[in-house]
C-alpha cells in the first residue's frame, strides 16, 4: 500500500437531481426526485432538498410521495447525463491515464500514475482545481476524497458532502476509521452487518480489536480476513482503467427468505432499475436479458431472454425481468435475486417502439394460428393495429422533466401531462423561472426536444420566449 495520499475518488453531489435544477431554474433550491414515476418506480437521485424529508436512493417512488408530497418527480434524462458524465470523465483523464469510473457520477483516480501529485500538498491542490474545473464545465458540484488506498478516499469523499474535499492524511487513517460503524467497509451490508452486530461488534475499531482469527470464525476466511485488513487500513486494490465488460449485472441477497409474490416482483423491477442505471454508467447497451433467483433450498435458477436488439431502456429490461419470473417458482421462499444484461454493444436500439410493433406482431401471428383463417387474418389485422397506435401513442408521450419547444414560446421542460393536455414551463438553464402554460397532447406547435447545455457559454443560446399574461388552456 502506498504511503502518500495520491488517489483521488470523485463523487458527483445528488448528480441527476442536480443537474435536473441546473436545467430548470424553476426548481432551484428546491426538493426534486429523479426516478420512475409510475406505480412501480424507484428513486434513482434525490436532491438534498428532497432527502431532508427521508427520502433516497432505491425507495419506492410512492413511499417518496408519501414522505414529499410537493417535490418535482421527474423521468431521468440519461442522454443529458451521459453528456455532463463524459465532460467530468474527460477533466478526470487530464489528470491521470488510470481513471476507473464507477457509474456516470463517480470514479477513481491514480494521482501518481498521471504525475500531478506526489505528496498530501500537491494532491490537495490537484483535487480543488479539479472541483473548480468541474463547476465552471458542467455549472455542477462534486465531492472529492484523497487518500492512499481507493477504500479510504470513498469514505473520504463521503464525508466531504456535499461540495467538499477530504484528505486522509497518512498516519490518521486508523484514528479516522475506529469510531466509524462497520458498514462503512466495501463488502459489509445489512446482513453481515447485523451478523457482526450480534457479535458484539458495531465500529471498525471492534474488528480490529477482535482479531483476524475470530473475523474469520464469523465471516469465513475470505471475507473474515479482508474485513480485519481493512480495519486496519490495508488495502491494496489498484485504480483500473476501463476494461471491456461482457456484461452487467446487480444482485441482493436477503437476510430473510422472500414469501410474498409481489415482494419478489417489486424486487425484481428494482434490480432491473439498478441494473440498467450500471449498464448506462458504462455507455453500453446490451441484448439478452438474465434473471437470477436463488431459493430457499439453495438452488439457484437462471433465465434469460435476448430482445430483438441492443437496449439500455429501462421499461424494456423490467418488462423483461417480469417475463421471465413468470416462469419460476418462488413459492417456497426466495434467498437472493438478480438481474443482468448481457451481450454488450456500444450502441442501442433507439427504436424502442420498433420492440412494441414486433410484440404486437408477434401477438398476432399467435392468435392466428390458433384460430380459423378467417378469423386469424381479423386477428393478424387487429394486431398491427393496436402496435400502430401503442407507436403513435408513444410518440406523442410528454413525459414528465423531459425538453419540449414551441414554434411561439420556445424552449421549456414538461411538468405534467394527462386528460389529452400538457403542461409545459418555458424556461432554460441560463433564464429566470420561466411561466406555465397548457396545450393539448396534440398541438402541432409542440415538439419534443434535446436538452440544452448546462453551462451557457457551450450552449447556442436557444432562450424560452415568456408567454403573455393570459397563458392558459388552448
Amino acid at each position: 500500500m502506498r504511503t502518500a495520499p495520491t488517489i483521488l475518488h470523485l463523487d458527483m453531489d445528488a448528480f441527476y437531481a442536480s443537474a435536473e435544477q441546473a436545467s430548470k431554474p424553476s426548481l432551484r433550491g428546491k426538493a426534486v426526485v429523479v426516478g420512475g414515476i409510475g406505480p412501480r418506480g424507484v428513486v434513482a437521485t434525490a436532491s438534498y432538498e428532497a432527502r431532508v424529508f427521508g427520502v433516497h436512493s432505491a425507495m419506492p417512488i410512492g413511499q417518496a410521495r408519501r414522505l414529499a408530497p410537493n417535490a418535482a418527480y421527474l423521468v431521468p434524462r440519461f442522454r443529458l447525463y451521459r453528456e455532463v458524465s463524459e465532460q467530468v470523465m474527460g477533466l478526470l483523464r487530464e489528470l491521470s491515464p488510470l481513471v476507473e469510473p464507477l457509474s456516470l457520477d463517480e470514479a477513481f483516480v491514480d494521482l501518481e500514475a498521471g504525475e500531478v501529485a506526489w505528496d498530501a500538498a500537491s494532491a490537495r491542490l490537484v483535487g480543488e482545481r479539479l472541483r473548480e474545473q468541474i463547476r465552471a464545465v458542467t455549472g455542477l458540484t462534486g465531492s472529492v476524497g484523497i487518500a492512499a488506498s481507493k477504500m479510504l478516499a470513498k469514505i473520504a469523499s463521503e464525508e466531504a458532502k456535499p461540495d467538499g474535499l477530504v484528505l486522509i492524511a497518512p498516519g490518521t487513517e486508523r484514528a479516522m476509521l475506529g469510531p466509524m460503524s462497520v458498514r462503512t467497509l466495501p463488502g459489509v451490508g445489512p446482513a453481515t452487518g447485523d451478523h457482526l452486530r450480534r457479535a458484539g461488534i458495531i465500529t471498525v475499531e471492534e474488528i480490529a480489536e477482535a482479531g483476524e482469527d475470530e473475523m474469520v470464525r464469523l465471516l469465513g476466511k475470505s471475507h473474515g480476513a479482508s474485513l480485519y485488513a481493512m480495519a486496519l487500513a490495508h488495502d491494496d486494490r489498484p485504480v483500473v482503467a476501463e476494461r471491456d465488460a461482457k456484461s452487467v449485472s446487480v444482485e441482493d441477497t436477503y437476510d430473510v427468505d422472500i414469501h410474498d409474490r409481489v415482494r419478489v416482483r417489486t424486487e425484481v423491477q428494482r434490480l432491473a432499475e439498478r441494473c440498467v442505471q450500471r449498464l448506462r454508467g458504462a455507455e453500453r447497451s446490451g441484448r439478452t436479458v438474465v434473471l437470477k433467483v436463488r431459493r430457499y433450498d439453495f438452488s439457484t435458477l437462471t433465465r434469460s431472454e435476448t430482445l430483438r436488439g441492443p437496449t439500455d431502456d429501462p421499461a424494456v429490461v423490467r418488462e423483461a425481468a417480469a417475463r421471465l419470473l413468470e416462469s419460476v417458482d418462488t413459492t417456497g421462499g426466495v434467498r437472493l435475486l438478480g438481474v443482468g444484461v448481457t451481450g454488450l454493444a456500444d450502441y442501442t436500439q433507439e427504436d424502442l417502439f420498433a420492440q412494441a410493433r414486433a410484440q404486437a406482431e408477434a401477438d398476432a401471428h399467435a392468435a392466428e394460428r390458433e384460430g380459423e383463417a378467417e378469423g386469424a387474418a381479423g386477428a393478424g389485422e387487429e394486431g398491427q393495429s393496436a402496435a400502430e397506435e401503442v407507436v403513435e401513442a408513444a410518440d406523442r408521450r410528454w413525459v414528465a422533466g423531459h425538453d419540449v419547444r414551441h414554434e411561439e414560446f420556445g424552449h421549456g421542460w414538461v411538468q405534467g401531462s394527462g386528460l389529452g393536455r400538457v403542461t409545459v414551463r418555458f424556461e432554460t438553464p441560463y433564464s429566470q423561472p420561466g411561466r406555465v402554460r397548457t396545450f393539448r397532447t396534440d398541438d402541432p406547435a409542440l415538439v419534443p426536444a434535446e436538452p440544452l447545455p448546462l453551462v451557457e457559454d457551450e450552449a447556442e443560446r436557444i432562450p424560452a420566449r415568456e408567454p403573455d399574461a393570459g397563458s392558459g388552456v388552448v
